[in-house]
């Protein structure tokens, strides 16, 4: 076990506690560090309005791409649990665009958000003049999360399938006999029981939409203005272009914060919703 135990020290527990202490320090990461205490976390909190903007940037990202998301990876379940032909490349493809290169992704839709690339084409066919997607601070998040709910949603929707099929069939049967259409056995038979992996994908989307960097760096470098950055991008504007590395860990600090927070709310509201039969 000791090859284990001094790889989690070096890669996991050694930084965990550096960066902890950085937090409290002024550092740029070439001069020694000096000591601030809380200093950051206090101009975090109370003299940056840009970490606001990007506070508020993230929530609106996070309370839109999740349930999005998880909503469309459960239709995409039910349909791909169909038995018809040729579902398994469905699948695949539903799948696919999870493990392609995030940079790849970024610079094709880059190219269809252009204000004359494909999708304003389609629009001026019917006679709608589309708007500068990327450009414009109104429509760049929303862009942005259709963008990253059609990128993520293979991952949510193979583990809802495997919740799917792992619902005895009886159950189904046994409702049907007793006169339930194909509506009420979804809401009263088929959703409670999916309920454990829907309350698993939830919390993984939203723990991965606070990690959202690939897409904003490709398609919008946080523009404009900060309209579209979120935390991870800034902060890591913050360290990489700025050379505030205990300021930026101060945030990477922040942002475990309210995600434990957040998480640990979940799982407490889990139980008045969540069946494990």
């Amino acid at each position: 076990m000791l090859p284990i135990v001094v790889g989690i020290g070096a890669f996991q527990l050694i930084p965990v506690v550096v960066s902890m202490y950085s937090s409290l320090t002024r550092w740029d990461g070439i001069e020694s560090p000096q000591f601030v205490g809380l200093q950051n976390y206090k101009d975090l909190l109370t003299t940056d309005p840009i970490f606001y903007q990007v506070l508020r940037n993230t929530l609106l990202f996070t309370v839109i791409s999740v349930p999005l998301t998880v909503l469309f990876a459960l239709v995409l379940a039910l349909f791909a649990n169909l038995r018809l032909p040729g579902l398994a490349f469905f699948r695949t493809a539903f799948f696919a665009p999870y493990v392609m290169n995030v940079v790849a992704i970024g610079y094709v839709w880059f190219n269809i958000y252009s204000p004359d690339g494909i999708l304003n084409s389609l629009l001026k066919t019917v006679g709608v003049q589309g708007p500068s997607w990327l450009a414009d601070s109104t429509w760049v998040i929303p862009a942005v999360i259709i963008v990253n709910v059609w990128q993520g949603v293979g991952y949510p929707m193979v583990i809802l399938l495997g919740g799917l099929q792992n619902i005895p069939a009886e159950l189904h049967e046994a409702a049907r006999i007793d006169g339930a259409n194909g509506w009420s056995r979804l809401l009263r038979v088929t959703l409670p029981l999916l309920t454990p992996q829907i309350f698993f994908v939830l919390l993984a989307q939203f723990i991965s939409s606070f990690q959202v960097f690939g897409l904003i760096y490709v398609m919008t470098k946080g523009g404009p203005g900060f309209s579209s950055s979120v935390y991870i991008f800034y902060l890591w504007q913050v360290a990489f272009q700025q050379g505030k590395f205990g300021y930026a860990a101060a945030m990477a600090w922040l942002m475990v914060i309210l995600i434990a927070v957040i998480a640990w709310a979940q799982w407490q509201l889990q139980k008045k919703w969540v069946f494990y039969g």
